[in-house]
């Protein structure tokens, strides 16, 4: 495989967990590359975004079929109310009917909402079927696709139900964001910029020096942004696989804001990363209020996220009670107390944070809420 083209590979690797991870490869070279992750000849469920099931999607399961393997379409509809129990729910009953079996294998093709709706469901299924995801969206590439966090929405709160469950094989084709819509490229830039502010200074420096020009969608450089994305997400899940030693919570920058926002507005308000991007805005005010940085970075974090269009304020009031409500679900909510990831500068973070109740109403009040 290569041909000349650079491929990037690495994998999340920790007791009784293995993800390979494949960057820079096209997606037609899937198939005949499963033979390494699945049974030959395995029944594949592949569940296809809506958005790309009469392009992508039908490419990929006639390369399935002359792989010899065996492809059910099952179309997910784009948007996030798909990734609800009912959805769930309607999948079981049509993998049942087609007696898919322990060695039948599920394949994610799509954005984030249909990467997690089929780890869910591959989790569940039989109790655990091996399944395979090839995103197709930047903020899937980068994140949503790695790491094993599978779950669906309920009324109560964002991903409030799901398991850790990791895919085989993770297979990234950036090429396919060609045709990505612009407010997706936006939406997926707020998780690459999220990376740069926790992990990675250099990395942040060159999103400020090329955001012009990475706003407007693919070009070649975003092959290096993207591998580099994807490997520091596996190094941080390779360590706390399942968020129990407070490094992989630093994922979580933003996200606190960020999913209370989007469950108060029914999921329709918001595309994820602008959610997280108001988040993160709130997240670096707070950093600034307790201490942990200077105004200068916080300044640096507003104003790439603003280059990348990305808001810093909600579009429409928010009641607080309403916002804490959600706050108050949080994951990372500990002895009643919502805790915060924060800066310590760019590139730094810490994470387990309970912030005084002024430095957060003023913070809050800063971005609308």
């Amino acid at each position: 495989m290569g041909g000349g083209v650079k491929t990037y590979r690495f994998a999340v690797q920790a007791e009784r967990i293995h993800s390979d991870i494949v960057v820079n490869q096209p997606l037609e070279a899937l198939p005949k590359s499963l033979n390494r992750w699945l049974d030959a000849g395995a029944r594949i469920g592949l569940f296809c975004d809506g958005a790309v099931a009469s392009g992508a999607g039908r490419r990929l399961a006639k390369g399935l079929a002359a792989a010899g393997y065996q492809s059910e379409t099952i179309v997910i509809q784009p948007g996030e109310s798909s990734k609800s129990l009912a959805a769930a729910g309607r999948s079981y009953r049509k993998l049942a009917r087609m007696r898919f079996e322990r060695r039948s294998a599920l394949l994610a093709l799509g954005g984030g909402v249909v990467g997690d709706l089929t780890g869910f469901i591959a989790a569940t299924y039989l109790r655990g079927v091996p399944y395979i995801q090839a995103p197709t969206t930047l903020l899937a590439q980068v994140d949503a696709s790695i790491g094993g966090k599978t779950a669906v929405d309920i009324p109560e709160g964002k991903n409030l139900v799901g398991a850790f469950y990791h895919p085989r094989a993770i297979w990234i084709d950036p090429t396919v964001l060609k045709t990505l819509p612009k407010e997706h490229w936006r939406n997926g830039l707020a998780e690459v910029i999220k990376y740069g502010a926790i992990r990675d200074a250099e990395l942040f420096a060159r999103l400020e020096h090329s955001i012009d020009a990475l706003v407007k969608g693919y070009s070649p450089e975003w092959v290096e942004v993207i591998a580099r994305c994807a490997r520091i997400k596996a190094q941080v899940v390779s360590k706390d696989p399942e968020e129990r030693k407070g490094l992989r919570a630093l994922l979580n920058f933003g996200h606190t804001v960020g999913h209370a926002i989007e469950a108060a507005t029914n999921y329709r308000g918001y595309l994820h990363g602008e959610a997280i991007s108001i988040g993160m805005f709130v997240a670096g005010s707070l950093s600034e209020r307790m201490g942990l940085i200077g105004g200068l970075d916080r300044i640096r974090l507003g104003t790439l996220l603003t280059k990348a269009g990305l808001p810093a304020r909600v579009r429409s009031p928010i009641a607080r009670a309403r916002l804490f409500e959600f706050l108050n679900r949080d994951k990372k909510v500990e002895r009643g107390s919502v805790r915060f990831v924060l800066l310590k500068g760019i590139g730094e973070a810490v994470s387990g944070q309970e912030i005084p109740n002024e430095a957060l109403d003023s913070s809050l009040a800063a971005s609308g809420l």
